[in-house]
This record gives structure tokens, C-alpha cells and sequence, in this order.
């Protein structure tokens, strides 16, 4: 069924009733797993997504020589999707392209981030739990890990955060008069234009850039500025959850 967009130029309010440059309501948690050496929930939306990381832990030594064997840590991330996270409950395997390319990207885009050098010889380990889809997956992703591994105690140059945007105007209709879009849902993936930046702390410096869909190239840098705008009220609230559970754990130390 086709994304109504009749309304938007109306009311200049989309179907959630939020306005072109509103993210969803974004829900932090850290350190919600006590067996991993650093854990998180995020919820972007109707987007679920539970991050752990292991480590940094010695790598398994193997005649290939590789994961870990190297001067700096090897960066490993593992995404599950559940079964139940999407509406079509498709069952994506292990060798699923689309997972396979999130995990590569989550995987470069830390490992130059963190300072791997400090753990030479050894592993980190990012394990994502998919809970549920709705848009802005892979920036959900990315801001779990994140969250995670500063709850770990792995030193990073800066918060990595992220978020998707589109363009009102499909690649057909070739409208000069399209608005960019914030932090899209699953419906609006589906029918519009997107794209999923992320930023290195709170300058514009882009650390991914990941577009799956085809767009007008004279829309791309409204998107793109957009899209780094949004990375910013991100880190905001991250930022923000991670000062109140470090507050809670001296409360709890002073107590």
C-alpha cells in the first residue's frame, strides 16, 4: 500500500504526527545485563535493540593467526534479529547479506574509535538483539554499541551516534519542492528515499554514511545536513543517560 503523503503538505505534520526535524522518542538504559562486561537497551521509536559486549578478553589463538593476533584489538560484532522483531516474522540466518553488511559497517566504524592499541592481542566482542523493527535499524544499532561500551569501560575517542533521513519525494516523481525528513520509521523506509549518518561526538565529522536507496542528487545534502543535525540532539541524550547511571553507580559507592 503506498505512503500517503497528501497530509504532510497540508498540516506539515507526517502520519506519527511529528514534524520534519522531530526525532521519535528515543529511550536509553545502561548496564542492564550484570553477566557482560557492559550492556544497554535502546529504544528508537518502535525500534528495540539490546546490546552486550564482552571484553576486551584474550583472543583464541589459531593456526591462521588471525582475530586479535595483531597489535590492536579485533573489533567482532553479532547481530541477532528475532523472529518476532519484524511483521513478515521472517527468520533471517546467520549468512543474511543485509546483517552481514550491518555487522561490517558497526565493526569498521568502532574499531576506528576505540583505542584498540591499549589491548593488543585481544578481543571485543558487540553482541545486538533485534527486539523489534521499525525504521532506523541500523543507527538503533549503532547507538546501543555505543552506550555499551562506554558502560564496559572502553576508551573512545568520542560517542559515536546515529540516525536515518529522507527526502518527502520519491526518485520517480523527481520533486524540486521535497522536504527532508528526520529519523524515519518503517513505513516511510519503505516508500521514501533514505539514509543513516553517523558522527563522531558533537561535530559534523561523518564516521558512516550507509544510503540503500536511489535519490536525487540535489536533495542529498539537505538530507545529509539534516541527518548530521539530528546525530547531534542523539548524543544529547545519550550523553544524558550515561551521566545519571555513572551518578547512580557513586551513590551507590559513597553509600
Amino acid at each position: 500500500m503506498p505512503l500517503d503523503t497528501s497530509s504532510y503538505s497540508l498540516a506539515l505534520l507526517r502520519l506519527d504526527g511529528r514534524r520534519w526535524n522531530e526525532l521519535r522518542r528515543l529511550h536509553v538504559q545502561s548496564s542492564t545485563q550484570a553477566a557482560a562486561d557492559g550492556s544497554s537497551y535502546v529504544e528508537m521509536g518502535n525500534t528495540k535493540v539490546i546490546c552486550t559486549v564482552v571484553g576486551p578478553a584474550e583472543a583464541r589463538r589459531t593456526g591462521s593467526g588471525g582475530g586479535g593476533a595483531g597489535s590492536d584489538a579485533d573489533v567482532r560484532v553479532d547481530i541477532n534479529l528475532a523472529g518476532f522483531s519484524a511483521v513478515d516474522r521472517k527468520r533471517r540466518g546467520r549468512g543474511d547479506k543485509r546483517t552481514s553488511e550491518m555487522q561490517t559497517t558497526i565493526a569498521n566504524a568502532f574499531s576506528s574509535t576505540l583505542f584498540t592499541h591499549l589491548y593488543p592481542h585481544s578481543t571485543i566482542a558487540i553482541s545486538l538483539h533485534v527486539l523489534s523493527q521499525d525504521g532506523s535499524l541500523l543507527a538503533a544499532c549503532l547507538n546501543a554499541a555505543t552506550v555499551a561500551l562506554i558502560d564496559a569501560g572502553i576508551p573512545m575517542s568520542d560517542y559515536i551516534t546515529a540516525c536515518t533521513a529522507g527526502s518527502t519525494s520519491s526518485y520517480n516523481r523527481n520533486d524540486d519542492t521535497a522536504d527532508p525528513l528526520l529519523d524515519l520509521n518503517g513505513l516511510e523506509e519503505q516508500e521514501l528515499p533514505f539514509l543513516t549518518v553517523a558522527t563522531l561526538g558533537a561535530s559534523d565529522q561523518v564516521s558512516v554514511l550507509v544510503m540503500e536507496t536511489r535519490v536525487q542528487a540535489a536533495r542529498l545534502e539537505a538530507m545529509l545536513a539534516v541527518g548530521v543535525d539530528g546525530c547531534k540532539q542523539v548524543r544529547e541524550i545519550l550523553d544524558a543517560a550515561v551521566r545519571r547511571q555513572g551518578q547512580k553507580g557513586l551513590e551507590g559507592i559513597v553509600a
